[in-house]
């Protein structure tokens, strides 16, 4: 895979509109490159501030969390490949990844096939256990147990067995063709291994919820990563240290140090008083990047933006939950979208560099070009706005619309508890006022941003963010629907669910044919965006903001984790 010459570009745009700033001194300069003043130690710990306190250190939930953390899940595990900044995948715990029409990667006359990975040698667990073969074998069966809430998810519903050849060959055998699975969509970071030897004896049929909540997933976690956990401080901050046993070698920072910031402006004085060295993407936003933009960009440190996120209104889609019911209605959906100007938003949240949105899928992606063959668009157009709410069956009179049959409609858009977000939400709710939409403003607390079932029950409106791209596809199956009865696992927390799509999906998913996975690309936005699931608005660029004492972090394509070569990164 490789990365086309407009991403390159944008990305390279991207870099710039953040290291504008004042020319950095060259004392500065001199402390970056060379030792440490004489008399003064480097440090040799790595503080990050992240949002939320993680629910979990393992790489697919089985609590569904609400905020995606990428540093922590990068620091305690391996996976059996990376995204390296080309978007090329890079094998990390094993040898090779598979071929096609090789030994590795074999299709059989009735539809199956099998793909073969062999784990490097010498990788050993966080507590000195060996990997084997026999870890992704238990990996299968964990993810494959229906209770659990992954067993519908890709890849596991397109996987018959997982059989260990020997203790360092794993084979998978597929019920269907699977053609990512080398790539990110598929076994990098999809299907890790899990230790056999810590979880086994818990796993029974009649315990599942007592698994999913053992304290291993968190304060006793034990992975491949280059970080092993230390201390875990509930509700303030968690620690790793240096795994000597990291199959790429010991990392050249000694620890590492996670301290949970939920408010945007404390993440902000920590970072800039020197308490904090690095902030992952998810603590800070776009206006505390305009305050260090003024004097700490250039002098102290720089800022990396990593267009990571699709940020949308989605719309509830549950009917036992849809309030008011009208929120259902594609009309309404639509109406809502062309009232909604991005313009004010992008000014007030981006500082006029936002990047709009019309799908999940950017144009930048790999599919980008498939997708915006397919996007229903809906500018902001007050006149279509309310030509919809009369079809609907709304006129607008002095109060807002109001039907015979419903009444005055009137809904709640929710939002995630900080500061650009509740921005976000008053300017939209705002907005929708003046053009004569009632909406409440509601906010989730910080508190419940991790709580799945919170994320998924509101009544019309919810704006957050979730992955973007191919991954987002996949995840708006309807299989991915999270419910009571799967322990509200699963990315489509919307509850949006369309026969064609899944059909749509499924031939995207088991075709090995680039030109019709685009067709199929094409026709999965479009239902997407005709029945307005959700109304895009932005890709939002998380910032990495760091001081110039670290050296390592670098841009890499939205699909790519920022902190993939962490175990490289420099402290000085």
């Amino acid at each position: 895979m490789r990365v086309s010459v407009r991403w390159l570009g944008w990305l390279l745009i991207l870099v710039i509109a953040v290291a504008c700033g004042p020319a950095t001194p060259r004392a500065a300069q001199d402390g970056q490159g060379g030792a440490a003043p004489a008399g003064r130690e480097p440090p040799r710990t790595l503080s990050v501030a992240i949002r939320v306190e993680p629910s979990t250190l393992g790489v697919r939930q089985l609590r569904q969390a609400g905020v995606g953390l990428y540093l922590p899940s990068r620091a305690f595990n391996a996976q059996i490949a990376l995204l390296d900044p080309s978007a090329s995948p890079r094998p990390y715990l094993v040898e090779d990844l598979p071929r096609l029409n090789t030994e590795s990667w074999r299709l059989f006359p009735d539809g199956r096939m099998e793909t073969t990975y062999r784990f490097r040698p010498n990788i050993t667990w966080h507590d000195g256990t060996p990997l084997t073969a026999e870890d992704l074998v238990f990996s299968w069966r964990v993810y494959a147990t229906p209770g659990l809430g992954l067993s519908g998810s890709a890849p596991f519903n397109a996987i018959e067995e997982v059989v260990a050849a020997d203790p360092r060959t794993a084979v998978i055998r597929w019920r269907q063709p699977y053609p990512d699975t080398a790539f990110t969509a598929g076994l990098n970071v999809e299907f890790p291994p899990l230790p056999r030897h810590i979880l086994e004896r818990a796993l029974h049929p009649d315990q599942l919820e007592t698994f999913a909540n053992l304290p291993f997933w968190t304060r006793e976690y034990v992975g491949l990563g280059p970080y092993r956990l230390d201390r875990w401080e509930a509700g303030a901050f968690l620690e790793g240290v240096a795994f000597d046993g990291h199959l790429g070698g010991r990392p050249r920072i000694e620890r590492i140090k996670l301290l949970f910031i939920s408010d945007a402006n404390t993440a902000l004085a920590n970072l800039l008083a020197g308490e904090v060295h690095l902030t992952d993407g998810t603590s800070i936003g776009l206006p505390e990047v305009a305050i260090l933009k003024r004097e700490w960009i250039g002098r102290t440190g720089s800022v990396v933006l990593h267009p990571n996120q699709w940020r949308a209104a989605h719309f509830q889609n549950r009917p036992d939950l849809a309030t008011p019911r009208t929120i259902l209605d594609p009309r309404v959906r639509k109406a809502l979208a062309h009232a909604v100007d991005k313009g004010p938003l992008n000014e007030s949240l981006y500082d006029g560099d936002g990047i709009y949105a019309d799908s999940v899928m950017p144009p930048m992606s790999i599919w980008g070009p498939a997708a915006e063959r397919g996007a229903a668009r809906y500018p902001f157009d007050l006149r279509r706005s309310e030509q919809l709410m009369s079809e609907a069956g709304f006129a607008r009179g002095p109060d807002g619309y109001a039907s015979p049959g419903e009444g005055r409609f009137s809904a709640e858009v929710r939002t995630n508890s900080a500061a650009d977000n509740e921005a976000e939400v008053s300017i939209l709710a705002s907005g929708w006022r003046q053009t004569g939409f009632d909406m409440q403003e509601a906010i989730l607390p910080s508190a419940q941003a991790q709580n799945p079932e919170a994320r998924a029950t509101f009544s019309a409106l919810f704006t957050y963010s979730q992955n973007l791209g191919e991954s987002a596809l996949l995840g708006l199956s309807s299989a991915s629907i999270p419910r009571a009865e799967n322990r509200w696992a699963g990315a489509n927390r919307d509850g949006w669910s369309n026969a064609e799509y899944d059909r749509l999906l499924q031939v995207f998913t088991t075709s090995l044919v680039r030109d019709e996975r685009e067709q199929m690309v094409t026709q999965m936005v479009r239902v997407l965006t005709d029945e307005v699931h959700a109304i895009s608005l932005f890709f939002r660029a998380q910032p990495w903001a760091y001081v110039n004492a670290l050296r390592g972090p670098q841009l890499v394509p939205p699909e790519a984790n920022m902190s993939w070569n962490l175990p490289e990164w420099e402290l000085r």
